[in-house]
């Protein structure tokens, strides 16, 4: 008999690998995708004079944050990066301007040491490995960002916008109650309102 979760053979994880792949294809593909995908973020997410957005700062494969948090800098709107703690618990987010000192998070990650103010962000940049144009998110599974998005959205107004390469887009995502939809997905190609 199988234990109850079998990795090989969950929905998810056979989704993640794949999209693994296709992330590595299209940042090869793409050198100048984050150019790009700043335009079309700076041209179509709404932000305001009192906006804080979290970025994510990239590892791996991930589209590049660095041209938007310089768009965004030039616009005097206020950057906090994530922070992850627990297990099941929600992001802390610190406020970050582009050439700080920055330590290595538990992801491989970078992020802001404790002596950066933790602030609250109304728009959260997200990472993920696929989405759909419906606002569907794949991520890589610890659930920091959906549990973030919850407590967020129950207490005030948040925008979640999803950040790719147009390749990680597919048609459907095996998606739980759990997971969080985004509010628009920008990619070097458009920028979805979902």
């Amino acid at each position: 008999m199988l234990p109850p979760i079998v990795p090989f053979l969950d929905p998810k994880h056979i989704m993640r690998e794949r999209m693994k792949g296709e992330r590595r294809a299209a940042a090869k593909a793409r050198p100048d995708a984050a150019i790009h995908a700043t335009r079309n973020f700076m041209h179509s997410i709404p932000i305001h004079d009192d906006s804080i957005v979290s970025l994510y700062y990239p590892i791996k494969d991930e589209i590049d944050t660095e041209p938007l948090a310089a768009a965004l800098v030039e616009r005097e709107v206020l950057i906090a990066l994530p922070v992850t703690g627990a297990r099941k618990t929600p992001l802390t987010f610190r406020g970050y301007t582009p050439g700080d000192t920055l330590i290595p998070g538990g992801y491989g990650e970078k992020i802001p040491d404790d002596t950066a103010e933790i602030i609250s962000p109304t728009i959260i940049v997200t990472p993920l490995l696929a989405f759909t144009r419906a606002g569907g998110r794949l991520g890589y599974g610890g659930g920091y960002y959906d549990i973030t998005l919850e407590g967020r959205r129950s207490t005030g107004d948040i925008l979640a916008v999803g950040y790719a390469y147009g390749a990680q887009e597919v048609d459907a995502l095996p998606l739980s109650p759990l997971d969080q939809p985004l509010d628009w997905i920008v990619t070097e190609r458009e920028a979805i309102r979902c």
